[in-house]
């Protein structure tokens, strides 16, 4: 509906944006370098950030532009993952049919992992999304699943993404062994004003407008009320499109957010 009065040929603030249209923050284009550093010298990585920053995006965005001549990518996101069942994933992504015994899938990711790498040349890369929900069992398993060749070298990279009370729950003692494997940690931030700004005029552009719909106010009320979390951004950018287009309004203005969030956010 809005894409036709403001004249747009996509949707600016969908979630199927190409990933290469879509905004990069600096801290956002740091996350990716140390992913892409991890996969390389096949580290454990730990991303976190709030909910609603935008962590599945940035994996998205990471997993787009490996190399798939070098790396083969594993994806899991399971909020109730077992070890079972964790190796079961990784080896029906692979075209295999797991093992029944945890021990014996795992010796048989082993042995698939070590003929990708000498046969294909090929790098495993696994992002166990939605860690934060991932029970004491699993985190365990993590730091087993590491050991390889009595502990000389990482059988891949693994980078494990979650909401902040994942970091949280690493730092307790009983995590302790965990978390001296981690190589790396990133965190994503929430937007600054000026990103706010710079977000949505990529998205815009993106969809084809060629004009300020949002006044530099409305971009204060978005950026006061959103935080700087690219989710709810996406929100009340689309519900003050949706308003702006049924009254009328050829500009979006502070008092109009207002009137968004209070109408229909509230």
């Amino acid at each position: 509906m809005f894409e036709q009065f403001y004249e747009m040929k996509m949707t600016p603030f969908s979630r199927d944006i190409p990933t290469c249209e879509l905004y990069e923050s600096t801290g956002l284009e740091e996350i990716i370098g140390r992913l892409n550093y991890a996969a390389d010298r096949q580290l454990f990585a730990v991303m976190t950030g709030d909910c609603g920053l935008g962590k599945t995006t940035a994996i998205r965005r990471f997993a787009d532009q490996l190399d798939s001549t070098r790396y083969k990518l594993l994806y899991l996101s399971d909020s109730k993952l077992t070890p079972r069942h964790f190796y079961k994933g990784m080896l029906e992504q692979l075209g295999l049919e797991s093992k029944f015994y945890r021990g014996d899938a795992k010796r048989q990711l082993h042995r698939e992992i070590e003929l990708m790498k000498g046969i294909h040349g090929l790098i495993p890369v696994v992002v166990v999304d939605e860690a934060h929900l991932l029970d004491r069992e699993m985190l365990e398993e993590v730091r087993f699943l590491l050991n390889f060749r009595m502990d000389a070298q990482s059988p891949m990279a693994l980078i494990m993404v979650g909401q902040s009370e994942l970091w949280d729950r690493l730092q307790l003692q009983s995590f302790s062994a965990i978390r001296q494997r981690i190589d790396i940690q990133c965190k994503l931030g929430h937007l600054e004003r000026a990103e706010v700004s710079q977000y949505m005029e990529r998205h815009l552009s993106y969809a084809g407008v060629e004009r300020d719909i949002f006044s530099e106010a409305a971009i204060d009320e978005i950026h006061q009320y959103t935080s700087g979390a690219s989710r709810l951004i996406n929100k009340l950018a689309t519900h003050c499109l949706l308003f702006g287009s049924q009254n009328g309004y050829r500009i979006i203005d502070d008092r109009m957010v207002k009137n968004v969030i209070e109408g229909e956010l509230a």
